[in-house]
């Protein structure tokens, strides 16, 4: 069997066809449809797209894949070259199962170990993980690991995404393409273990954090309906923070190849889509509390719950002696010496605020000397998962601080702040929180932080540490001080929030905390307790895979088309009877007919949406007079343009039928006769509609009122496109409501707030076309319609349920084409306006042809 690698990381990154190596594959093979992984990567034409009638029924399964796998490896004591391997309790990935019930769902584990394997043990290692742990590890040589995690993921997204910008080689990590290439490669090999081991129309795929965001790409470039979800752990930067990556539009893109996208709180899945919005111009929507994001006919649901903790690992490790004993001798230490204590819990690194805590602490005492003998602050500095000097010089500054503190404010036997640097177990720390008074968390920035809710069912407690703490029954109590920049801060209503920036602010935090009555405190925590008991880790790892079922339902009634190369690659989900017109195709209906109706849109189906000059070319106007000296072809330009600039523009094409404002007013002939379609329309409700539009325009920069006869559009092209967007909403629910007793509709379209009158559409033209012609018993048997957009829907709907009816001839071929691969009445679609007007000029060429012999 071949296990492909890429041999140059600059092929990948570009998006150049791999070169691939043999070598044995590693792990047995447990999928169940055959023939399923293609040969070239970047090949859009060899993606899947599998039958589903031949996955066996089997128990549903998800494969979850996070950077590090759930597992303790070490070596025997014998000196020999076996391992030993334990499950990781404190592992988020772990702890995320109990959520599924064992019964119900099996757990497959992708990711590396924390301890590195030589080559020769690779393949026994990784067949005791799989039957032993269901775990399939990814093995990545030391100097690739490096670049990968100490190198892209921890110097450059972790600090960008944490608000950190590179501006100057010392402060953050500047973009490092070679970094950026490991990343990628790395991603790749990821993607060659998940595909060992997938049974691709049947599991779900689970991929978890920062270091694995191109992962999508490629696990959709070799199965276009894998079910997959990535939730982000860290924050997501605001656009003006993000767009700052060289390689921006990757990473989305890559993220917008899964189905489920998670995020901790709404401000990290407001930025996020606000970045899809003005780098991709995609637009979002809310459905029944469901906010998708439309993509190449897919929706992408976007997930917003906070992680929670393991309840039942912390209420294990509270009922362990061990920690009781710690307990005892913590209160022997500060309770029963009169003094309170205050927790800080931090790894070490620059965005936990633990200078500023300190400084926060000196404030305190400065400003409230009675404190001075009875309040201790203990800060407990977890090891640095980085490395690098920003670590080192947090460390010194971190050191100095505490040191001229307990110094300044210190006597024997009591000093203010106590530092405790070296590892602890999981029950000392539990036994510091059933201890503690306060918790303090001062993050300057944090995905999620799950300090807050440890302290929380810490300080509930059991029956046994009551008693040692000689609470008997009285109810408990907690008090917390959180930063607003973190995570789980929306969580905890009942927390004192701080700018962490703000020491004044943070040192009067930890002054009302001390301070705040019994009672207080305890509603506080009953609150705060009843909100993490119930939204524990297995309750949000529910919750996340029933909405990747719910997003995942349609994907098997769906077709799959693969577009793009490298990293820019997507898929196109279609109903199945929608595919590309065929050049050849129309050409050969067209040369065989003899009875033609032709509708054609005009804006962003002739004339690409981006020119400046809306007006018409003399291509244009010629390739049309072409099509409309044929006599066996009836053309019309439908748009939604007033009448008066559409007679100006196309004056020189005198058999072209035109209608202008969606239809309402028509003309057959350059020398014939405006017509309405439908009855005389009093125009009165404008004067209700254009203060309201004025207004709006007044305060939206860059918008424009755009004022036809019977129509009125309010334009946010040129606006921002998140606050013309917002505006647009608001716009649209005042006209409404102003207009409700009036003969109007309100719509909103790409970029735009149009009202206009009631049963006016695109569809009337072609009624009116189709029914013209049967009334002079011509029945035409080649139909082609073109259009872009929702108020070209209405023609399609029209064209395509006339089919077999008496408006057309038997057996008559129909054409009903759209721009663009997207969800669509129409049953063709062409790629954009330069393919359009090259179908056109086709079409417009056999035409002069017939006319010339």
């Amino acid at each position: 069997m071949v296990s492909r690698s890429y041999s140059n990381l600059l092929e990948l990154a570009s998006g150049e066809s791999p070169s691939f190596g043999n070598m044995n594959r590693r792990i047995p093979r447990i999928m169940t449809v055959a023939g399923l992984i293609s040969d070239v990567d970047d090949d859009p034409d060899k993606s899947v797209c599998s039958d589903p009638s031949s996955s066996s029924a089997q128990r549903e399964r998800i494969i979850i894949v996070g950077n590090q796998l759930p597992i303790r490896a070490q070596r025997k004591l014998d000196g020999n070259r076996n391992w030993f391997f334990s499950w990781d309790e404190n592992s988020l990935l772990l702890q995320l199962k109990d959520g599924f019930g064992d019964d119900d769902i099996e757990v497959i584990y992708v990711g590396c170990l924390k301890e590195e394997v030589h080559p020769n043990e690779q393949d026994e290692v990784s067949q005791i993980l799989l039957e032993s742990f269901k775990c399939v590890p990814t093995f990545l040589p030391p100097d690739l690991f490096t670049r990968y995690y100490h190198g892209f993921c921890k110097q450059q997204l972790w600090p960008l995404f944490h608000y950190m910008l590179p501006l100057s080689p010392g402060l953050g990590g500047r973009f490092n393409r070679s970094l950026w290439q490991a990343y990628v490669s790395v991603n790749k090999i990821f993607a060659d273990r998940i595909m060992e081991v997938i049974n691709p129309e049947d599991d779900y795929v689970w991929i978890h954090d920062y270091h694995l965001m191109v992962l999508p790409t490629f696990l959709r470039k070799r199965f276009n309906r894998v079910k997959l979800g990535f939730f982000l752990h860290s924050p997501f930067p605001s656009s003006e923070i993000y767009k700052t990556l060289p390689i921006r539009e990757e990473l989305l893109r890559a993220l917008l190849n899964s189905d489920l996208i998670g995020f901790h709180t709404f401000d990290y899945a407001r930025h996020f889509l606000s970045c899809c919005s003005r780098m991709l111009g995609l637009t979002y929507e809310s459905k029944r509390g469901y906010i998708g994001l439309e993509y190449y006919g897919r929706t992408i649901s976007i997930k917003i719950l906070p992680v929670g903790i393991d309840m039942g690992q912390l209420q294990s490790v509270l009922d362990l002696p061990k920690t009781e004993e710690k307990v005892s001798e913590l209160i022997r230490q500060f309770s029963d010496q009169g003094k309170t204590m205050l927790l800080g819990v931090d790894d070490m690194d620059i965005f936990k605020g633990i200078s500023l805590k300190l400084l926060a602490m000196e404030q305190l005492l400065i400003q409230h000397p009675e404190c001075l003998g009875k309040v201790v602050l203990v800060q407990i500095a977890n090891p640095a998962r980085g490395r690098g000097k920003d670590v080192k010089e947090v460390q010194t500054e971190m050191k100095a601080t505490v040191k001229r503190i307990n110094e300044t404010f210190g006597k024997p036997g009591y000093d203010p702040v106590i530092l405790i640097e070296e590892p602890l177990s999981f029950y000392e720390r539990v036994a510091y929180y059933v201890v503690a008074e306060c918790c303090l968390v001062t993050a300057v920035r944090d995905g999620m932080n799950l300090i807050p809710y440890e302290y929380i069912i810490s300080r509930q407690g059991n029956e046994k540490l009551d008693k040692v703490l000689g609470l008997a029954s009285s109810p408990k109590k907690s008090m917390l001080v959180v930063s607003e920049f973190i995570g789980c801060s929306p969580s905890l209503s009942g927390a004192i929030r701080v700018n962490p920036w703000n020491i004044d602010a943070v040192a009067d935090a930890m002054d009302s905390a001390l301070e705040m009555a019994d009672s207080e405190k305890q509603l506080r925590h009953e609150k705060h307790y009843r909100y993490v008991s119930t939204h524990d880790v297995g309750y949000w790892a529910r919750s996340f895979l029933q909405d990747l079922e719910r997003t995942c339902s349609d994907h098997v009634r769906r077709r799959w088309w693969g577009i793009g190369f490298g990293l820019s690659f997507r898929v196109v989900a279609l109903d199945p009877n929608f595919r590309k017109l065929s050049m050849e195709h129309i050409v050969s209906a067209y040369k065989r007919t003899t009875t033609r109706a032709i509708l054609l849109d005009y804006d962003d189906t002739l004339m690409p949406q981006a020119s400046i000059d809306k007006s018409p070319s003399s291509n244009s106007i010629k390739m049309l007079n072409s099509l409309c000296r044929d006599k066996n072809n009836t053309v019309f330009l439908v748009s939604a343009r007033s009448r008066k600039t559409l007679a100006e523009w196309f004056s020189p094409c005198e058999n072209l039928g035109i209608a202008a404002e969606h239809g309402y007013f028509l003309r057959l002939k350059g020398d014939a006769e405006w017509e309405t379609c439908g009855p005389a329309i009093d125009c009165s409700w404008k004067q209700i509609a254009e203060p309201v539009m004025r207004l709006y325009t007044e305060t939206t920069d860059g918008s424009t009122i755009e004022d036809k006869e019977t129509v009125l559009v309010w334009c946010y092209e040129d606006a921002d496109p998140d606050f013309g967007s917002c505006q647009a909403k608001e716009l649209l629910n005042h006209l409404e409501s102003v207009l409700a007793n009036e003969p109007v509709t309100v719509k909103s379209g790409q970029n735009i707030v149009e009202v206009k009158p009631q049963g006016v559409s695109k569809g009337l033209v072609a009624e009116r076309l189709l029914s013209t012609m049967q009334g002079k018993e011509i029945s035409p048997d080649f139909v082609l319609c073109i259009g872009d957009d929702r108020s070209d829907e209405d023609m399609f709907e029209v064209i395509t349920s006339s089919i077999s009816g008496p408006s057309m001839a038997p057996r008559a071929e129909v054409f009903a084409c759209t721009v663009g691969q997207k969800p669509s009445k129409a049953k063709y679609y062409l790629d954009d306006t330069t393919e359009i007007v090259r179908l056109v000029q086709g079409l417009a060429c056999v035409s002069e042809q017939t006319v010339l012999f």
